[in-house]
C-alpha cells in the first residue's frame, strides 16, 4: 500500500511519538507491527506498507480502517519492496534482488563490463597519501551505501 499525502505536510520542528492502534503491539526498533488475534504483520517503511494475515478478514479490516485514515492506495499483492522483487505462484513465493543489483550497475556506469575474478593489482599497497581526492565522494559513498545494503538483504 501507498500513502498518497504523506509528504504533503511541512517540515516538522518537534519531535512527534505515535503509538500502534489498540490491540496492535510494535516488535522491537524496527517499524514492524503485529496483532496477538491473528497473524497480522503491517511492515511501514516511510510512505510505503505491506500487509499481510493468515486471516483475509483481518487484512480487509486493517485496509478499511486505514482507508478511513488517511488517502491509501491499495497496490495488490506484493511485486517490489526496498530493493526486493516478489514473485509469486500457487506453490512458491521467490524472492530476488536482480533489479536492485542491475541498477546499482547501470548507475555505476558498469553494466555492459566484463567480470574479473581479481579486480585491483595483486599485492598492491593502499596508502592515504596516494592517488587523488575525489572532488564529489557523493557519488562513492551512495554506491557502497547501496553494495553494503545488497549485502545485508540478500534474501
Amino acid at each position: 500500500m501507498d500513502v498518497n499525502n504523506f509528504f504533503l505536510y511541512g517540515d516538522l520542528h518537534e519531535e512527534v511519538y505515535m503509538t500502534p492502534p489498540s490491540g496492535l503491539c510494535r516488535q522491537g526498533e524496527s517499524n514492524l507491527i503485529t496483532c496477538a488475534t491473528s497473524f497480522t504483520v503491517a511492515l511501514i517503511y516511510v510512505d510505503d506498507m505491506v500487509i499481510t494475515d493468515n486471516d483475509e478478514s483481518a487484512i480487509y479490516n486493517l485496509k478499511y480502517f486505514l482507508y478511513n485514515q488517511f488517502r491509501i492506495r491499495d497496490l495488490g499483492h506484493l511485486k517490489y519492496f526496498l530493493g526486493l522483487e516478489i514473485a509469486r505462484s500457487n506453490a512458491r513465493i521467490a524472492i530476488s534482488q536482480q533489479k536492485y543489483t542491475i541498477d546499482i550497475l547501470d548507475d555505476a556506469g558498469l553494466l555492459g563490463a566484463q567480470s574479473v575474478n581479481f579486480p585491483m593489482e595483486h599485492n598492491m599497497k593502499l596508502a592515504t597519501s596516494d592517488g587523488e581526492v575525489l572532488n564529489n565522494p557523493s557519488r562513492f559513498r551512495r554506491l557502497v551505501g547501496r553494495l553494503i545494503y545488497l549485502t545485508i538483504t540478500i534474501p
